[in-house]
């Protein structure tokens, strides 16, 4: 159950990062697309780990 909430906290990180850097709205979406697919990649990975260890 990692994998959603890794989803949005990714997506938020991303836009967060792009607004520092005085992006517009289309920058704000590829970096929030980007970060939430890594952080799913992630969240999947260590969910995968946990269900294995338990």
């Amino acid at each position: 159950m990692i994998f959603f909430p890794a989803i949005l906290i990714g997506a938020a990180l991303g836009w967060y990062r792009a607004a520092k850097r005085g992006g517009n709205r289309l920058d704000k979406l590829q970096y929030a697309g980007t970060h939430a697919i890594l952080f799913a990649i992630l969240g999947l990975f260590v969910t995968i780990i946990l269900h294995r260890m338990s």
